[in-house]
């Protein structure tokens, strides 16, 4: 097994998983900012234009990564982000190591929720969870309302570190992934 290159898995925790260390990252943000279009670009490095529907619930899949020669086992999980499945998600924000948290830099109103998922994030995970900004759909610019600049500011109020990505394209998508894995 090559373990330069990140190896992928669905469902059960593989043939190695002893020699892994295990990560749980959850994606949040509203409804339609790209969660699962973000982990279907980093598991399986390929966007399917209009091919889904919203999640409902919850969703997971696994990924082996490297990180400074360590592998790493991440568990990542899908979340709704309508409101009315929310109580559900919650339960898992508790045993979460990194949450990545998206907007979509075409929709001000997935932007103006930040406050508010942080504010939730805060309540139910834990105090040393690592939390990612993600401004969304970047390969988009001609529809953009959420400058760049407005993402980073927002970031460095909550002390997080931000970047923009395309599930699209694949701009910083593994960056992401492996940035909240180290």
């Amino acid at each position: 097994m090559d373990l330069q290159r990140p190896d992928s898995y669905q469902g059960g925790a593989g043939p190695d998983f002893n020699d892994h260390v295990l990560h749980k990252t959850i994606l949040v943000g509203d409804s339609g900012v790209g969660k699962t279009s973000l982990l279907v670009q980093f598991d399986q490095g390929k966007f399917i234009p209009g091919s889904f529907s919203a999640t409902v619930g919850i969703g997971f899949t696994n990924k082996v990564v490297t990180v400074d020669g360590v592998r790493v086992k991440l568990q990542i999980w899908d979340t709704a982000g309508q409101e009315r499945f929310r109580s559900v998600t919650h339960a898992y924000y508790r045993d979460a190591q990194a949450l990545l948290l998206l907007y979509d830099i075409t929709n001000k109103s997935s932007f103006d929720n930040i406050r508010a998922w942080l504010t939730e994030i805060h309540e139910y995970a834990q105090r040393d969870v690592v939390i990612m900004l993600l401004g969304n759909k970047a390969d988009m610019s001609s529809e953009r309302v959420i400058r760049s600049e407005d993402g980073e500011t927002l970031a460095r109020e909550y002390g997080v570190p931000f970047l923009e990505t395309s599930a699209k394209t694949g701009m910083n998508v593994e960056l992401a992934f492996l940035a909240i894995a180290k």
